[in-house]
């Protein structure tokens, strides 16, 4: 018997401010870490999409919340799947030495959110939610880790479903321009 298709899936945005350029020596550990660990997000059970710039290796390239502001947005199949990458991979290795490259963030930096199964978050919805958690504390609508909502809490939240062209293998693709396309899995 097969398991039903998740009607859900998590979203989750993170942002880090740079202590320096990401060309200085002294973020070279970082840089260096970006294709192992994308390449192990990639992998993992229950990993759907994340975002890539034009170069199709990683987001670094994109600054929407800043010029020295880097984002992470991707989506998981479940919450359980998205917390074992990030501490329990090689991923929290390297967020155990973020200090050595980013700034330290006063106020919310990761939020999460349930998203209709298919449907690929903008990066102006990811900063939106964002923004809502850091405006009015964790909610079914925008939450983290540590205060966390179900998909059904959530369900008044969710954006509209997903268009019928849209599904993990074939993202649609974000409105602004000059954001790139996604990279499915």
């Amino acid at each position: 018997m097969t398991a039903p298709r998740p009607t859900a899936h998590l979203a989750e945005l993170n942002i880090a401010t740079l202590s320096y350029p990401l060309d200085d020596p002294r973020v070279a550990p970082f840089v260096e870490a970006l294709d192992p660990v994308n390449a192990a997000a990639d992998g993992t059970p229950g990993f759907v999409w994340r975002l890539v710039d034009e170069s199709g290796g990683d987001a670094t390239g994109l600054r929407p919340a800043g010029e020295n502001v880097i984002v992470n947005l991707s989506v998981w199949e479940t919450q359980e799947a998205l917390w074992d990458f990030t501490y329990r991979s090689g991923h929290l290795e390297v967020m155990r030495r973020r200090r050595e490259w980013f700034e330290r963030h006063v106020r919310a930096h990761l939020v999460l959110w349930w998203v209709p199964a298919g449907h690929i978050p903008t990066v102006e919805e990811a900063l939106e939610r964002l923004a809502d958690l850091q405006a009015h504390g964790p909610s079914p609508r925008a939450f983290t880790f540590a205060s966390s909502y179900t998909a059904a809490e959530a369900a008044p939240y969710l954006p509209d479903s997903p268009h019928p062209s849209d599904s993990p293998s074939t993202p649609c693709l974000p409105d602004s321009p000059g954001l790139p396309a996604a990279r499915p899995v």
